[in-house]
C-alpha cells in the first residue's frame, strides 16, 4: 500500500498554505491545489504562471484583485453552509487575495494553454445535483464542472456526503483516453469533516498492474491523490458530514469528465 498518495494537512513548505500540491509534488503534469489561510486583514499575492486558477472561499469572505479588476467574494461560514461564489484567474497573471475578517481559500489550478479572461462565478448560478440514493446519497456542487463554467483544462466540483454514507460509489476510473467513453484526468480529493474528531476513509485501488493503491483515514485538511486507478468509496463517519473538493485536469484536448465504473460493483447503482 502506498502512503505517498495520502497528503496530510500541514505539509506545505509555504507557511501561508496548509496544503500545497503541484504537479511536481504529485508526480503528474496538470492538477494543483493550495489551501490558503489568511489572518484578519491578511493579504496574499501569487503569480499564476502557466496555470489557470479558481479562488474558492472555504470559510470567510474577501476580495480578489487581478488584471486591474477587483472581485468581491461573499464567501460562506463553512463549506457545509452551502455553495460559494468564486473567481477565475487566468494564466500569466498576478492575483492578490485579501480578507478583512480572515478566512480560508482553496486555490484550484491546472496547467493550460489558453488564456481566458478573469471573471466572477456567482453562488446562485452553481448547479447543484443530488446523486445516488439511500446510504449512497450525496450532493454535488458543480461550480466548475465541464458543463457549468468555462476553463481551458480545470474541472472542479464539491461533494457533500451525509454521515454514515458512501460517496464516490460505485468505484470508477478516468486514467486513459477512450473517445466517447473515458477521459484521462489526474484528480485531487481535499477533505473537511464536520464536527470535532470527525474522520472518513478514501479508497484507491489499481486498474492495472502496479497502479495506485491506498486506503487512507482522512480528517479536515487532508488530501488524497488519484493519478490513476479505481477510486471510491469515500466513506463518511456516522454523525459527521463529509465534504470533499475534487480538482481534475488532464492532457486530452477535450475538457470532459467521462468515467468508467468498476464492473464488479455496479449492480443496483446504474
Amino acid at each position: 500500500m502506498s502512503t505517498e498518495l495520502y497528503v496530510p494537512r500541514g505539509t506545505a513548505a509555504n507557511a501561508r498554505y496548509t496544503l500545497d500540491i503541484d504537479p511536481e509534488r504529485a508526480g503528474w503534469t496538470h492538477s494543483s491545489l493550495r489551501i490558503l489561510k489568511l489572518p484578519p486583514g491578511g493579504t496574499h499575492t501569487f503569480a499564476t504562471g502557466d496555470s489557470e486558477w479558481i479562488v474558492l472561499p472555504l470559510e470567510g469572505a474577501g476580495t480578489v484583485r487581478t488584471e486591474d479588476k477587483v472581485f468581491q467574494l461573499l464567501g460562506r461560514e463553512t463549506v457545509f453552509a452551502g455553495t460559494s461564489d468564486f473567481v477565475y484567474v487566468p494564466r500569466d497573471a498576478r492575483a492578490q487575495i485579501a480578507s478583512g475578517a480572515g478566512g480560508r481559500f482553496a486555490l484550484a489550478g491546472a496547467k493550460c494553454e489558453r488564456r481566458l479572461p478573469a471573471r466572477y462565478g456567482p453562488a446562485p448560478e452553481v448547479p447543484v445535483e443530488d446523486r445516488g440514493s439511500g446510504t449512497c446519497a450525496r450532493r454535488v456542487r458543480n461550480f466548475a464542472s465541464a458543463d457549468a463554467f468555462e476553463c481551458d483544462r480545470l474541472i472542479a466540483v464539491e461533494v457533500i456526503t451525509p454521515g454514515g454514507n458512501w460517496s464516490s460509489y460505485p468505484p470508477h476510473k478516468h486514467d486513459e483516453t477512450r473517445p466517447g467513453e473515458e477521459t484521462e484526468l489526474e484528480e485531487i480529493y481535499y477533505f473537511e469533516i464536520e464536527g470535532p474528531n470527525g474522520f472518513g476513509y478514501q479508497r484507491v485501488f489499481p486498474s492495472r498492474e502496479g497502479g495506485s493503491d491506498v486506503l487512507a483515514e482522512v480528517r479536515t485538511g487532508d488530501a488524497v491523490l488519484v493519478p490513476d486507478g479505481w477510486h471510491g468509496p469515500s466513506i463518511a463517519q456516522p454523525g459527521h458530514t463529509m465534504y470533499y473538493l475534487n480538482v481534475m485536469a488532464g492532457p486530452g484536448e477535450e475538457r470532459q469528465w467521462r468515467i468508467c465504473f468498476h464492473p464488479d460493483h455496479t449492480e443496483g447503482y446504474r
